[in-house]
């Protein structure tokens, strides 16, 4: 049970397909070098696996902070994106761009090359620590362990800055003030009846569409200062709902002419339309 011990069996298991690898002639056998390289991208992924919780145990107050994560695009926050991580620094060393650019390449290899020298010290330290105290990590563990969990977020961040345009911080702070707009919106919405908790705590399916029409009507109207704001210019709106801009300003023209009961028939309107 004990973490090192865990270490040491899915250390030597990556060697050993490695070795298997380095001794095929992939000519000859592609489909099984192709099976090879398989199983050398699931043994890397349990051993980083293992290597995060050991992380976790050892260093738990001392990890590299990780907030750069609410910059990337959803699609990328996959489970297996260190093992991602771990094959591009391994491919930039090799000298093979599969992603990025040349010349941006070229600038992430000294860090692919750090990251990668760290990682073999972390297993050489770490099947040692295995073999010798399994259940302690010294300081000088720790220490490895450190700069290792630091040169991969490093390495993380500036090769998926390199291949996408990760979400600049103001983007971030509008993507926050469209959260707090909606959470007003639903607040508003309890309020005057247009919905239930009931519908809420269901997850009614129907809150999918309801919710972000009564928003688009609070964004405009109720808190035009947010950001929904037609003040600005499109530049200045968040992605969600900049290429709108124009449709916006014309929902927001007829919706000033409603009356207090003809915008209160509408909203009720919305949260019963498909």
């Amino acid at each position: 049970p004990r973490l090192l011990s865990q270490f040491f069996f899915a250390d030597e298991r990556v060697t050993r397909v490695v070795a298997e690898i380095n001794g095929l002639d992939a000519e000859l056998d592609p489909q099984q070098y192709l099976v090879l390289l398989n199983q050398l991208h699931l043994s890397q992924a349990h051993l980083l696996a293992i290597l995060e919780r050991i992380m976790e145990e050892c260093i738990p107050t001392q990890r590299h902070s990780r907030d750069y994560l609410v910059k990337f695009p959803e699609e990328l926050l996959v489970d297996n994106l260190g093992n991602h991580m771990l094959f591009a620094a391994e491919c930039l060393l090799a000298g093979t761009f599969l992603e990025v650019e040349e010349a941006d390449g070229a600038q992430l290899r000294p860090q692919a090359r750090s990251l990668l020298c760290s990682l073999e010290l972390v297993r050489t330290v770490l099947r040692e620590q295995s073999l010798s105290q399994p259940g302690s990590y010294p300081e000088p563990v720790q220490a490895v362990l450190v700069q290792f969990d630091r040169l991969f977020a490093e390495f993380e961040l500036s090769y998926v800055s390199s291949l996408v345009a990760v979400k600049s911080p103001e983007e971030i702070y509008r993507q926050q003030e469209i959260i707090v707009l909606f959470c007003e919106t639903v607040e508003r919405a309890l309020r005057l009846g247009y919905l239930t908790q009931e519908m809420i705590d269901g997850y009614e399916p129907l809150l999918m569409f309801t919710i972000p029409r009564l928003a688009i009507i609070s964004g405009l109207l109720i808190y035009p200062e947010g950001p929904l704001s037609l003040e600005q210019s499109p530049e200045q709106m968040s992605r969600v709902f900049s290429p709108f801009y124009n449709i916006l300003k014309k929902i927001r023209d007829l919706l000033r002419v409603l009356s207090a009961e003809e915008l209160c028939l509408l909203e009720r309107s919305l949260c019963t339309a498909e």
